[in-house]
């Protein structure tokens, strides 16, 4: 592979600390991901899911998902060099050597398999799987080639609630993919915003991202679009009966105010639209899956 060819060497650079490592991982992501992963576990089942099947399932994933971090780092390296976002990350800068890197993100990759076979093959294998979607279906593959990379791509960042829920069932469940539903359609508005924000960088790096292609006004539309199917699927955990009215209204609540986000996106031009847009759908996400716990919690 071409861009594993800048260098052999599995030896790190003098000067890369643990921090460089731990910035590999992506931490804020991950953390957000065991957060969602928690949430599923928990609705699995009337009360507090084992001990064990939290601990052992959050570093399972937790650990694939830091892997598949690590992973992106290196395969983005080149087109990281180009963009004042990414240039700084350890591997563009040169502070950890693209051997050093993949040796971490292995011994990641393995552990984590080992503590998801340990709860079930079936997370385990749908964990790792996420681990492909993420750094080789979308990184590889999907990100330079296709404006829709993220719409496609989303669905790996879209399973730690499924991944989370089958960690302590061992089975899949309609509920816990109306949890991967919500990301899913949350993803697109929330990475295109901050594909707005920066495309003067995607462009210089020749990345397809939508706004680079399609023009922003399009992706203002499709951010809009998005939101609004947002508010849609976010009513489905009601309407089964998986969540109660605590969800429906700090839900529909939420959603609505990300629509008023997108909606100024589309229709201002005041600049920092699109970065508050994005700083929002951070805490969106964030909050939606607090509430979906405080829910299950006061029901159970």
């Amino acid at each position: 592979m071409a861009q594993f060819q800048r260098t052999a060497s599995v030896s790190t650079p003098a000067g890369a600390s643990w921090r460089d490592y731990y910035e590999l991982t992506k931490p804020r992501v991950v953390a957000m991901l065991l957060l969602t992963a928690l949430v599923g576990m928990c609705l699995a089942t009337p009360g507090w899911p084992p001990w064990s099947a939290v601990l052992v399932g959050l570093f399972g994933i937790g650990a694939q998902a830091s892997a598949a971090a690590v992973f992106n780092h290196v395969i983005d390296w080149k087109i990281d060099t180009k963009m004042q976002r990414t240039r700084h990350r350890p591997v563009a800068e040169g502070r950890v050597t693209q051997g050093a890197a993949l040796a971490f993100a292995v011994g990641l990759m393995v552990s984590g398999f080992i503590a998801c076979w340990w709860l079930n093959p079936l997370t385990a294998w749908l964990t790792f799987a996420s681990l492909v979607g993420y750094a080789l279906v979308y990184t590889q593959w999907l990100k330079p080639a296709t404006p829709q990379n993220i719409v496609i791509g989303g669905l790996a960042g879209a399973m730690p609630p499924l991944l989370g829920w089958t960690a302590v069932t061992g089975e899949l469940h309609a509920h816990a993919l109306l949890l991967v539903m919500i990301i899913f359609t949350w993803t697109p508005p929330h990475f295109w915003a901050l594909a707005i924000h920066r495309r003067h960088d995607y462009a210089k790096a020749d990345v397809p991202m939508l706004p680079v292609t399609h023009g922003v006004g399009f992706t203002q539309t499709m951010v809009l679009l998005y939101t609004l199917l947002l508010v849609i699927v976010g009513i489905f955990p009601w309407l089964t009966g998986m969540s109660g009215w605590l969800y429906l209204v700090g839900a529909t609540t939420l959603n609505l105010v990300f629509v008023g986000y997108a909606w100024r996106l589309k229709t201002q031009s005041q600049k920092g639209i699109a970065w508050q847009t994005f700083k929002f759908s951070i805490w969106h996400i964030f909050a939606t899956f607090v509430v979906l716990l405080a829910d299950h919690a006061l029901r159970y």
